[in-house]
């Protein structure tokens, strides 16, 4: 034994010994922590017939910390802000109404601007809520606009947008959807990069990927610039045996997601923070189920 590694591993045994620790054990790594901690769902799933305030109690009953409601809607701002303050259950952000009816890449500045209007009003509720998000979708390419004119479009809309965002300290966080755009993760994280606001980001769903890509490899690259999860599950089987949107129709952690693997991805980019189920909802006892099964996604690891 060279004379440099006999002092280094002398040293080594005597401070052990120092602290009672066993010189020869085997150093273990901490156990990963969990990167979802907050669980959460769109206000659209409750369906049973309650007041704003029972379907609050309903969801902190069932293990929910939270909800986000879509804006602009029809329900009385004070209520909601009420039913929140009895219950103590969050509103973490708020999803925009009107982007697929409305949007960011439309020939017609009209229906672009019908988006940004909604956008603002959401922008604003959200800080009235105490939420931190506005989920858009971006824009839709179809036959009438082509991907370099929802590209330009959109990101035009969305700098437009940023004053606002800064005035209220929301941010604007993007949605990966079924929209035939951005659909690769080194181009959503480009095309974010390219706003270059960091009130700017993803709201990344982990479930829609699926049909023509894997999770982990969308979460290893937008890495920061994920602000919240969506959660949903997708089987591949059913949308190739029974048809493409079949293959939604199925219960969280019984599709192909892996969630022990985006579990690993997102604590490896540092993601702690919200999951949003985005699931067929129902009555007290499916959201029951639904609030059980996010219990197993966040502890998958």
């Amino acid at each position: 034994m060279q004379r440099r590694t006999f002092i280094k591993n002398t040293v080594l045994a005597t401070s052990a010994a120092v602290i009672g620790v066993d010189a020869t054990a085997k150093i273990t790594e901490a156990p990963m922590a969990s990167p979802l901690i907050k669980k959460s769902l769109k206000f659209g799933m409750v369906n049973e017939n309650l007041s704003i305030l029972d379907k609050f109690i309903l969801l902190r009953d069932l293990g929910f910390d939270g909800v986000e409601f879509d804006c602009p809607n029809e329900y009385d701002i004070k209520e909601i802000l009420a039913a929140r303050d009895k219950t103590g259950l969050e509103l973490p952000g708020v999803v925009n109404s009107m982007h697929w009816k409305s949007p960011l890449s439309s020939a017609d500045p009209k229906v672009r601007e019908a988006c940004s209007k909604a956008m603002e009003k959401a922008l604003h509720d959200c800080k009235l809520y105490g939420g931190t998000t506005v989920l858009l979708v971006p824009g839709v390419v179809n036959e009438s606009t082509s991907y370099q004119e929802a590209y330009e479009r959109s990101q035009a809309e969305i700098r437009k947008l940023i004053p606002v965002a800064e005035k209220t300290g929301i941010k604007i966080a993007l949605e990966n959807v079924w929209n035939n755009f951005l659909i690769s993760p080194i181009e959503a994280a480009r095309y974010v990069d390219e706003i270059n606001h960091p009130l700017v980001g993803w709201y990344f769903d982990v479930g829609n990927v699926l049909r023509y890509g894997w999770p982990e490899h969308w979460i290893e690259t937008l890495g920061k610039r994920i602000m919240k999860i969506d959660i949903k599950e997708f089987s591949r089987k059913k949308q190739q045996d029974e048809g493409l949107w079949k293959g939604f129709q199925v219960e969280l952690m019984e599709g192909d997601c892996n969630w022990p693997v985006v579990n690993k991805a997102l604590a490896k980019i540092g993601y702690s923070g919200w999951a949003s189920a985005e699931v067929p909802g129902g009555d007290r006892k499916r959201l029951e189920v639904i609030s059980q099964k996010m219990d197993g996604i966040f502890k998958a690891m």
